[in-house]
């Protein structure tokens, strides 16, 4: 019986993905853990087991590993792009030291450990399209550095301690469940909000910045996916390539208006997350994840516009 530690579990992957994974293994069998609680996530913390953890305490860390008899870790505690570069420092600290400490816990109490990594491993001399499993990765951002040196720990402890350790390299994720947490590719979780409550938006990317997205359903199953994959197929293990869609903006806006034809987009750029947008990719090559674990997502542009609008106009109690 797998027995799941989510870090980070109040965060915006995290929270769908405690609610999917106690669906699937039962609530007793999944453990949410946060730093700290936040308003507005009661009925997840009483779904199930939940804990006080920052991973930077290694100590109650492995406490809770040994206490839910835990041999899985899903290690989403990280601090995101945007808000990395204000405080550089503190992405470091969270998202490296953080993610040791999983490790190490990891290595004493044999646990799998689930870690996700980030479009941003890249950077300005990567293969800008169809950007390849295995290439050059130099990226320009403090969470960039972090993810591809969480790539390389995690690639390490299992090499050297035989630590299972597995992970995707994520796009940019669109939900309407959870709000973002101060990703660069926000603009494109934002902008169905404002379609719905204004029929207007102002994107802080500029017009033709393609990014690699992908819809929330989508991304919880790559994790439970490859969570679940026979290891005796995984040559990559880590920071597998995982893509979905491709789009810029005026891209996006043009789906909205099949639904909203009455949908405006303008633009005010923010150079910090332009700037972050423009070093990662247009599209990645997922090759290695379709082969390796059978990777097929499930929705492209349009059929995540549609869905999107659908929950978030009950969700705002919005009338069409």
């Amino acid at each position: 019986m797998r027995k799941i530690l989510i870090t980070g579990a109040l965060g915006q992957i995290g929270s769908e993905l405690t609610e999917e994974m106690r669906r699937i293994y039962g609530s007793e069998n999944v453990v949410a853990s946060s730093r700290r609680i936040k308003e507005g996530h009661e009925k997840l913390i009483e779904s199930g087991p939940f804990e006080i953890i920052n991973i930077n305490d290694s100590a109650t860390l492995a406490s809770v590993v040994g206490k839910y008899k835990i041999n899985t870790i899903v290690n989403l505690a990280a601090v995101l792009s945007a808000v990395g570069e204000s405080d550089p420092q503190q992405c470091w600290h969270i998202n490296m030291n953080g993610l040791y400490n999983v490790l190490e816990v990891a290595k004493e109490k044999n646990c799998m450990v689930y870690t996700p990594s980030s479009i941003a491993a890249f950077g300005p001399g990567t293969p800008k399209d169809k950007t390849p499993q295995d290439t050059i990765q130099r990226p320009t951002t403090m969470y960039g550095v972090t993810k591809v040196a969480g790539e390389l720990l995690c690639d390490y402890y299992y090499k050297k301690f035989g630590v299972d350790t597995r992970g995707v390299r994520f796009p940019g994720l669109i939900s309407y469940a959870t709000l973002p947490g101060g990703g660069t590719t926000d603009y494109a979780v934002h902008i169905y909000y404002e379609a719905l409550k204004n029929k207007k938006y102002t994107s802080f990317i500029q017009k033709g910045t393609y990014m690699d997205m992908m819809y929330m359903p989508d991304a919880l199953r790559a994790i439970i996916d490859l969570i679940e994959a026979n290891p005796d197929r995984l040559k990559h293990r880590n920071a597998f390539n995982v893509s979905a869609m491709s789009f810029e903006p005026e891209m996006l806006a043009s789906s909205i208006k099949k639904f909203i034809p009455e949908f405006k987009l303008d633009y005010d750029v923010d150079p910090i997350r332009q700037e972050i947008a423009e070093s990662w990719p247009n599209s990645l090559d997922d090759s290695a994840a379709r082969e390796e674990w059978g990777w097929n997502p499930k929705y492209d542009l349009d059929a995540m516009t549609k869905d999107m609008l659908e929950k978030l106009r009950i969700k705002l109690n919005i009338q069409e």
